[in-house]
């Protein structure tokens, strides 16, 4: 994605079912939990660079003794940073007290059975340390203890907060992080009271009563509970004091999670290839959450997948596949690739089929496996015209033409370098868009002035402001006779309110393409027909509330909005002609049949939150608000 946007966090779970001395046996170290936390968390370095932190607990502590341990740190390097911390605790050790487990979980700290991470993109709020997760809810009761991390986003925390209020209590923030700990947090209490209830008149002691809720907390029941009223996509994890834990994933499955146990560990990421890495396990052992369920691993190391909310239709982040998960999973690898080799005809018809003279790039880098894909797609489309040249030249062909013809390939470049981006303190615009549109350089040469197409693969297209800022300008000075850019998702048209910074209708260039379209066509007065529509629903529950920006895009083509895209994103003064080419609908469904939440493309939101959303982000727009929508 050339335009940069915020978007997915990344998180950690770990639990180690065997005394710590087991895997200094084993693996020669204690550190072993703490080894493969720091090794996920690289591996998933892609989900979050505003920030990181991790939280242990230790299991079967004596009271007075610190159970939770946590690290957070915001800004660059901050994995690097949060373990040189860490493990710097254990330099000052010798050999025979860094082989002690006993000692070393007595003594020093994150040395706990229970190990959670979390990488930050901070989608809203500044990013602080105080922003980053895990999150702590603290009590002197072990059972009522809550730690928390997650990736998420819920539309309606204004309505969970109003709800906590009327428990009676009095909550300090309005985030959605903290409001969504203490929701959960509430319904903990309440747990534990009614257990607590049960036991008393039974004549049970009171440290008798606390090992029957170790026991006997019904999380599956706690999350029924809490999450009766989320709106969003989440896949959140859960630590509770005396060691119970839980990892648990929206209704629709908008969020990913993946997990793996055996005998020894417990552990659960936003995606499966650090896992596969991590314990070197095959493909085939490690499952995906089901939505709707939870993960539940009880302070006894009992293991259970059990569902809290009723699963909803499948509406996983398409996303995911198209450019936030890492391409190293298998199945997005193949996926990226299908989207790339299904925009082959529309490609070859921008280029009028002139292969001789076009050649085929792609930028940035995580546009690689999709253009995979489109010179394959134009492999298979050359092979079929060099079957038919071989056996027009009949039966007596001279072989050194059979091997011209033979050679014939796609002319694939690495054309797009990224630059280390310049810093620009210069006031006058003129100079700052100057250095601005350098972030990119080229290889010059491989282009012919004036006689070859340029098409330029990117994974999505959101602003546009970067293709227009620099990718176009600066590869029109390689003088091509054409530029054809080409994404392989469909129009970025509606924000999203499930994890992605997409929050701004103004910041959609296929918005601001479908707004000049309306006021050419002299239909300017359907946006504020559309407005006033938005402003009657405005304070209608969420279940009642209607997308009235989707009907808008109706009144024209895709084919007529991404033509004036390419108006919108070509630099004044440049010669060559831009064309901007979609991948459409059908064809995202088709490379991703498995993940097919498409609501920033279609405006399908998959829960009613997504309506107010929207609502409110055109209402912004209208009324010349720069601000979020939820």
């Amino acid at each position: 994605m050339s335009d940069f946007i915020k978007h997915e966090c990344g998180i950690v779970f770990i639990r180690l079912l065997k005394p710590l001395d087991y895997y200094v046996k084993k693996y020669g170290s204690a550190l072993y939990g703490l080894n493969k936390l720091h090794l996920l968390m690289e591996k998933q370095r892609n989900r979050g660079q505003d920030g990181a932190g991790i939280a242990t607990i230790k299991l079967g502590i004596d009271p007075g003794q610190k159970i939770i341990d946590r690290k957070r740190q915001s800004g660059n390097r901050s994995i690097e940073r949060i373990f040189d911390s860490v493990y710097s605790n254990f330099n000052k050790l010798d050999k025979k007290q860094l082989k002690d487990a006993s000692f070393l979980k007595e003594n020093v700290p994150f040395m706990g059975e229970l190990l959670l991470g979390h990488l930050r993109y901070g989608t809203h709020g500044s990013n602080s340390v105080k922003n980053v997760h895990p999150f702590i809810r603290k009590n002197n009761w072990i059972h009522r203890t809550l730690v928390m991390a997650g990736n998420f986003n819920l539309t309606n925390v204004d309505e969970l907060f109003d709800e906590l209020v009327g428990y009676g209590q009095y909550p300090m923030e309005r985030t959605d992080t903290v409001t969504v700990m203490e929701k959960i947090g509430h319904f903990l209490d309440d747990e534990v009271q009614r257990l607590y209830t049960w036991y008393k008149p039974d004549g049970y002691t009171n440290q008798e009563i606390n090992d029957l809720i170790f026991e006997k907390l019904d999380i599956q029941r706690l999350l029924k509970r809490a999450t009766k009223k989320f709106d969003g996509g989440y896949a959140m994890a859960g630590l509770i004091g005396h060691g119970d834990a839980f990892i648990m994933r929206d209704p629709n499955g908008i969020r990913p999670a993946f997990y793996y146990h055996d005998d020894e560990v417990v552990v659960a990421c936003s995606e499966r290839p650090p896992i596969q890495t991590a314990f070197d396990v095959h493909i085939s052992r490690i499952k995906e959450l089901t939505p709707g369920h939870a993960l539940v691993v009880k302070s006894n190391g009992k293991i259970s997948e059990v569902e809290f909310t009723e699963p909803k239709p499948r509406l996983a982040c398409s996303f995911e596949r198209i450019y936030f998960s890492r391409g190293n999973d298998l199945d997005i690898y193949y996926e990226r690739k299908k989207l790339g080799e299904q925009l082959t005809d529309a490609v070859l018809k921008a280029v009028d089929n002139d292969l001789d003279n076009t050649v085929f790039s792609f930028v940035p880098n995580t546009a690689e496996s999709a253009f995979f894909g489109l010179i394959k797609g134009i492999e298979k489309k050359l092979n079929a015209i060099k079957a038919e040249k071989i056996k027009a030249l009949g039966e007596n062909a001279d072989p050194k033409k059979i091997q011209q013809i033979l050679e014939m390939t796609p002319r694939a470049e690495k054309l797009v370098h990224k630059d280390a981006k310049l810093r620009t303190f210069i006031a006058d615009d003129n100079s700052r868009g100057e250095l601005v549109s350098h972030g990119y350089d080229v290889t010059y040469g491989l282009v012919r002035n004036e006689k070859d197409n340029l098409v330029l693969l990117d994974d999505s297209i959101v602003r546009g402001t970067t293709l227009k800022n620099s990718i176009i300008r600066i590869v029109a000075r390689l003088r091509p006779k054409k530029i054809v850019i080409v994404s392989s998702a469909p129009q970025i048209r509606f924000p999203d309110c499930y994890g992605i910074d997409m929050s701004k209708m103004k910041d959609f260039v296929a918005f601001r393409a479908l707004v000049e379209l309306l006021k050419e066509n002299g239909k300017e007065k359907l946006l504020n027909e559309a407005y006033q529509r938005c402003k009657e629903q405005e304070h209608l529950p969420k279940e009642e509330i209607k997308n009235e920006v989707k009907a808008l895009y109706d009144h024209f083509s895709a084919e007529e909005i991404s033509k004036k895209i390419a108006e919108i994103v070509t630099p004044k003064g440049i010669k060559p002609k831009v064309e901007v080419i979609y991948q459409t609908i059908e064809g995202l469904h088709a490379a991703c049949p498995d993940h097919l939440g498409d609501w920033y493309f279609t405006g399908n939101f998959p829960t009613p939150g997504g309506n107010k959303v929207v609502n409110k982000a055109f209402i912004n727009y209208m009324e010349g608000r720069d601000e979020r929508a939820y």
